[in-house]
């Protein structure tokens, strides 16, 4: 088996046998909440047989593994996933980790830092939940107003885990002051920030700080591709101002789409049902070609980008 490969829930997969890789959606999402009756509960074929059309499409336009990233606290559950890997060819990989602090289930907040790192080591390691299935990154979250202490006490757990690991950290991160309180954090505690990714970037206007924190080694994840609320323009914008800054190979693109939604019987989501995982395919990439985008500089970023972030060394496990 070839030295670095991505993680999946059925398994390695060599990062050489990949193509197109979408780095952050979600197949499976409850977010009322781990208090919640029934929370993260469903018929795993029924989820199967309700996303099967979304990723045929993903799979028909040329995708070759996605990034689950509902971890705890917001809906993690490995039957289901399971389930749905049995049915597709697109890989899919797991993540370890919590969501932000009013997320957070009770049994994790007495931890410290060492002890929470101690589970998502075993996750990565060993397998989650009691069973073989492998995460293959670490998924965390800061709150609007964060990080609160709790959170910090999440960050210093996720570099102790990625250290011994090499998984990377994915962080869904409200904006920039944030973001660079967060890698503050991280660096001090030893943590190489190529192993590090801004989840939601573009919900920072200033491009200065995406620049800034692609020039200290992060990853810079543009997340909203193909939805109405944000501007697609302005996100061609941000991928156009680091591609032309030579920062191209710190630039992540998805579209954060899914997803069944277990408080509704059809899982449905209220808010307009179902978002497909084709928009960068079909739209974006386009877009970024008629702007002059060369398509080896487009696959670096969707092919080679995501699987050098999400690859996992055997020498690491």
């Amino acid at each position: 088996m070839k030295s670095s490969f991505l993680q999946t829930v059925q398994g390695p997969v060599a990062v050489d046998d990949l193509g197109l890789i979408l780095p952050h959606e979600h197949l499976f999402t409850d977010l009322r909440g781990p208090l919640f009756p029934d929370y993260a509960k469903a018929n795993p074929e029924h989820v199967s047989k309700v996303m099967k059309p979304y990723l045929e499409a993903a799979h028909g336009a040329g995708v070759t593994a996605l990034v689950e990233c509902s971890t705890i606290g917001v809906g993690r559950n490995l039957s289901v996933l399971m389930q749905i890997a049995r049915s597709t060819p697109i890989h899919i990989v797991a993540p370890t980790g919590i969501y932000r602090e009013d997320f957070m289930p009770h049994s994790f907040r007495d931890l410290d830092a060492e002890g929470l790192a101690k589970i998502w080591i075993k996750e990565i390691t060993e397998g989650m939940e009691n069973t073989q299935i492998r995460a293959g990154f670490i998924k965390i979250a800061i709150s609007d107003n964060g990080p609160t202490e709790i959170e910090i006490r999440n960050l210093r757990a996720a570099a102790l885990t990625s250290k011994k690991t090499g998984a990377v950290i994915a962080s869904h991160t409200p904006n920039g002051l944030i973001a660079q309180r967060e890698m503050e954090i991280l660096q001090s505690e030893g943590l190489n920030l190529k192993h590090f990714i801004w989840v939601h970037a573009n919900l920072e206007t200033d491009r200065e700080m995406h620049l800034n924190a692609a020039r200290l080694g992060a990853y810079v994840e543009f997340d909203a591709i193909g939805w109405s609320w944000q501007s697609q323009s302005a996100l061609a914008d941000y991928t156009l101002f680091l591609i032309e800054a030579d920062l191209a190979d710190r630039i992540l693109l998805s579209h954060d789409a899914g997803w069944y939604d277990p408080s509704q019987p059809s899982g449905q989501p209220e808010d307009g049902g179902i978002h497909g995982f084709t928009s960068l395919v079909n739209e974006f990439i386009p877009d970024l070609q008629e702007r002059g985008v060369w398509s080896k500089t487009i696959q670096l970023i969707t092919e080679k980008n995501p699987a050098r972030a999400f690859a996992i060394s055997h020498r690491n496990l």
